[in-house]
């Protein structure tokens, strides 16, 4: 009988925000034992960035579901004594602490595999050890603004972050690809590894097309808002009835095509002013008009109808709540419930359909919340502090 892949791997986090997080929790849904070391009381300081999901943060639901939390003062030699015996326990340790803290409470990769070369040690940051910016403190929207990714994104009037943590997102997928390719190497060759994780090069590794475009052509990509740079039409178009539809021209081919079966105007298919993609982007106002012209006559069904008819990429501007109740998710069975101290809330299935066992998708703990179990297992008691925050 099928397993899910990583059933019997142990990780230990001291992870807080979103980065470290995002990576333990893909190592949860595939069956990973993960256990999340809190402060004692507020826990990871991500639980309070708003209270939104039934009474808690909308980022800390999404990213902490099937974890157990621990509490313990890492300040206090009863709760380092603790963690250095829960990490005895673990395959893999991550952390995303601040600059030199994990030297501070001994927990860096050189004293822990010292100790157990065997172990897998993750370390995310926002800059990377050594150069300049190494004890630089790194938020999101910094590392955002450090790679670029502000200067092309937005409208030509005024740049925008993008709308998640990219950074974040980006450095935590990043950890967790390589935590697999450790554990396949480990099982492979018997050693474990040391991974370092930086914010920055994460993101800059998202950053390839602008990256090269600019660094070659001598000017970075101008900021189109929703419209693409380089290709068009691609981008919003407004419908009859008010509402956008987006949609994509990818070659030549396709836009002469899309003139015939979708504008009915076929003679636009061989026009020198839009005939090729350098063309339609060197005259895109003009472009526009000519597609809105059409548009204007039509609502946004109409229009969807003729561009999945001609084969067109195409795609309706959805809010948050509508992707929530979005046709193709719900016809794929991809949404469950879990539960979570205040409440069952609903949660988006992994996006990899692996076959075998479902992923777990247990529930999102509270601070502390396992503290006593976990102690117990190690052969420690419970401090008196950790047993009133769990349940207070």
């Amino acid at each position: 009988m099928l397993q899910l892949p990583l059933e019997g791997v142990t990780v230990v986090a001291i992870e807080q925000a979103v980065a470290a997080p995002f990576c333990t929790r893909q190592l949860a849904d595939m069956g990973a034992r993960v256990i999340k070391v809190e402060r004692p009381g507020p826990g990871d300081f991500a639980r309070d960035y708003d209270h939104v999901a039934e009474g808690q943060s909308s980022h800390f639901v999404w990213l902490n579901r099937s974890k157990e939390s621990i509490a313990l003062d890492l300040k206090s030699a009863a709760g380092r004594e603790a963690l250095g015996r829960l990490i005895e326990t673990a395959d893999v340790f991550v952390q995303n602490l601040a600059p030199g803290a994990a030297e501070r409470l001994g927990v860096d990769a050189a004293t822990l595999r010292a100790e157990r070369p065997e172990l897998i040690h993750v370390s995310i940051s926002g800059y990377g050890p050594g150069g300049p910016y190494s004890a630089k403190r790194a938020y999101d929207l910094l590392v955002q603004c450090e790679a670029g990714l502000l200067s092309v994104t937005g409208t030509p009037q005024e740049m925008v972050k993008a709308g998640f943590s990219a950074a974040d997102v980006a450095a935590g997928m990043y950890a967790y690809s390589n935590v697999l390719a450790a554990i396949i190497r480990r099982d492979r060759q018997g050693v474990g590894a040391t991974i370092e994780i930086s914010m920055l090069e994460a993101l800059v590794e998202w950053m390839g097309f602008p990256m090269y475009f600019a660094h070659y052509a001598g000017a970075a990509p101008a900021r189109t808002g929703a419209e693409h740079p380089a290709i068009a039409p691609y981008g919003p178009f407004r419908a009859g009835d008010g509402a956008r539809v987006f949609l994509g021209i990818q070659n030549d081919r396709e836009w002469v095509r899309f003139a015939a079966d979708v504008l009915q105007r076929p003679e636009l298919g061989a026009d020198p002013l839009f005939a090729t993609n350098p063309a339609r982007v060197s005259n895109k106002a003009q472009l526009n008009v000519e597609i809105e012209s059409v548009f204007a006559r039509l609502d946004a069904d109409e229009i969807i109808a003729r561009l999945e008819a001609a084969g067109i990429a195409n795609a309706r501007l959805r809010t948050m709540d509508e992707v929530v109740s979005h046709p193709q998710l719900q016809a794929r069975d991809r949404w469950r419930e879990v539960g979570s101290p205040g409440g069952p809330l609903i949660a988006l299935r992994p996006p990899a359909s692996l076959d075998g066992p479902e992923a777990p998708m247990a529930d999102i703990p509270a601070v502390g919340q396992h503290t006593e179990a976990i102690l117990a297992e190690l052969g420690l008691a419970a401090p008196e502090s950790a047993v009133q925050n769990r349940t207070e």
